[in-house]
């Protein structure tokens, strides 16, 4: 495993949930004629009114919107075993729905898990891993079955391109059931997890609610499960990774300490990825991901195309924390030297021409670049993966139609857990999952109103209460939604002693946003995630 890079060197508006997250925006299609719908919409301002004033419902629709005072939980159990670098685990599987109450009883949420635990095994020195996606919107289908879970998407070559359906699994050699337990969790509105009542869905769609909501599942499933005296770890992806910190807060705050936490293309502080007027600071993080896919698809010159990956980002960052950096900062005051100057070495770092770049103001967004840097092919590269490729309706477009990163993934993963969870986990539901569902907005930013979401700080916070909680992320270099440089930057300002520093480590991936997909990747996220577990659950 790699040590962080925190040499000071190396150090989303909040109008729009797609300009704050990190996901792809999901299917916005209507559902057929006659399909059935689940989900309302977050209440607005009068609906909140009324809540709060009271009601000014008839006596029946009150009756109708009341929590039902039955709700129970319904959990499969089910035993299997999978062999994993040579060694078979036995272990117990539970898929299921855990009802979280109020202090009176009352049920506010039923709440989809799944959960992996190996048997035989002395929960006092046996880790368990809570693990969660991002979105906001996403269930945790993508670390369940691509990276962390026993089974995982058969994909069409090693690098993760779709297979041709209809999709399958295979026993998952990068699962970690080996050194850790693993329990899945879908935040409220996500997979099989809803509201109660639906009504009230909206109550859980927020920075602030959704980490309250989903710790108070965690500590409810500790309890439950008897795992207080575990060695326990947080992995989240993305905006998991925006959760994740902010857990670290609020469970540290109930006397929940954590040993570590696992980061899979992290996005801490939204500022780092939002490319609104007035902050240059995006396309300065972003540019050293945009030289990566551009050397990817052998689109720079030869002085950079005949080195090393690693070798040409290094320049590229080097570049835009300095030059670049000061170039963005003079504004209109630049002069024409120094402006040619820049716009020659932006277009050498991506792989535009240079009259491109000058049209752009040397400022190239993220929609701008995927549908430019092979516009003379007619194709388009991926927002969440840039080694992938899609083909858009005509190339004169200012962005592109689709992503086909997640297009690449999207069918595959849906198919494969409503299979699985139905016919190996024996868990029924007419429910939809819901992948990565629109149906949480508006997601409420309530600590971010006139500034950017940044729980950066909270995580340094816990650090310090807790110093001896580790932390490692994961970062693909062709991830174009939460990029590398952006990561290091945001460790870099978090103002960490440097005997809290030493607790923060980080690898990098020659892949995108889901490092796993790749075979060789997922291999040595595998290596890097056992290590870390292994050597802070302290149970040597």
């Amino acid at each position: 495993m790699r040590k962080a890079l925190l040499a000071p060197a190396l150090m989303l508006s909040i109008s729009s949930l797609f300009a704050q997250s990190p996901e792809p925006a999901p299917n916005r299609q209507p559902a057929p004629s006659g399909a059935r719908r689940e989900t309302a919409a977050a209440p607005d301002n009068e609906e909140r009114a009324e809540r709060a004033d009271g009601p000014r419902q008839s006596d029946d629709k009150r009756e109708a919107v009341r929590p039902p005072a039955d709700a129970k939980d319904k959990i499969s159990t089910t035993q299997h075993s999978v062999t994993i670098g040579g060694q078979t685990i036995s272990y117990t599987a539970r898929a299921g729905t855990m009802i979280m109450r109020d202090e009176e009883g009352k049920p506010r949420a039923s709440f989809f898990f799944t959960s992996y635990t190996k048997d035989g095994a002395d929960p006092s020195r046996r880790p368990v891993t809570y693990t969660f996606n991002g979105g906001p919107g996403s269930s945790s289908v993508w670390l369940h079955m691509g990276a962390f879970g026993p089974k995982r998407v058969v994909y069409a070559d090693d690098e993760g391109h779709a297979a041709k359906p209809p999709y399958r699994t295979v026993d998952n050699e990068g699962s970690i059931l080996d050194v850790t337990d693993l329990v899945f969790i879908d935040p409220v509105t996500t997979g099989y997890s809803r509201a109660i009542p639906f009504a009230d869905a909206g109550k859980f769609h927020g920075v602030d609610a959704d980490i309250q909501s989903v710790g108070e599942f965690i500590r409810l499933w500790t309890t439950r499960y008897s795992r207080w005296s575990s060695p326990k770890f947080l992995a989240g992806e993305s905006y998991g990774t925006t959760r994740a910190a902010g857990l670290s807060g609020w469970l540290g705050q109930q006397g929940f300490y954590l040993n570590g936490i696992v980061l899979i293309s992290s996005i801490l502080n939204f500022e780092t990825a939002s490319f609104d007027s007035g902050n240059d600071l995006a396309y300065e993080l972003f540019l050293p991901t945009y030289t990566a896919i551009a050397w990817y698809h052998k689109r720079l010159g030869a002085d950079l195309q005949n080195g090393t990956l690693e070798h040409a980002v290094a320049e590229s960052e080097q570049f835009a924390l300095g030059e670049y950096t000061h170039a963005l900062m003079q504004g209109d005051r630049i002069s024409d030297q120094d402006r040619r100057d820049v716009t020659a070495k932006l277009a050498r770092l991506t792989g535009l021409s240079p009259a491109y770049i000058e049209q752009t103001n040397l400022r190239v967004k993220i929609d701008r670049f995927d549908k430019e840097l092979m516009r003379a092919q007619r194709r388009t590269v991926g927002r969440l993966d840039g080694r992938f490729i899609g083909i858009d309706k005509d190339a004169a477009a200012e962005s592109t139609e689709y992503d086909p990163s997640y297009a690449a993934i999207f069918g595959e993963y849906t198919a494969v857990v409503n299979d699985y969870v139905r016919r190996e986990l024996k868990f029924d539901s007419d429910l939809p999952y819901e992948i990565l569902t629109g149906k949480v907005r508006p997601w409420n930013y309530e600590r971010a109103q006139n500034r950017y979401v940044d729980v950066a700080e909270t995580l340094r916070g816990a650090m310090a209460q807790n110093p001896f909680m580790k932390v490692f992320i994961a970062n693909g270099y062709y991830d174009l939604a939460t990029p590398f440089a952006a990561t290091r930057y945001t460790f870099a300002r978090m103002q960490l002693d440097p005997d809290l520093r030493r607790n923060v480590s980080m690898d990098y991936f020659e892949t995108g946003h889901m490092v796993y997909i790749d075979r060789k990747a997922q291999a040595r996220l595998k290596k890097d995630v056992d290590e870390f577990i292994r050597k802070n659950a302290n149970v040597q």
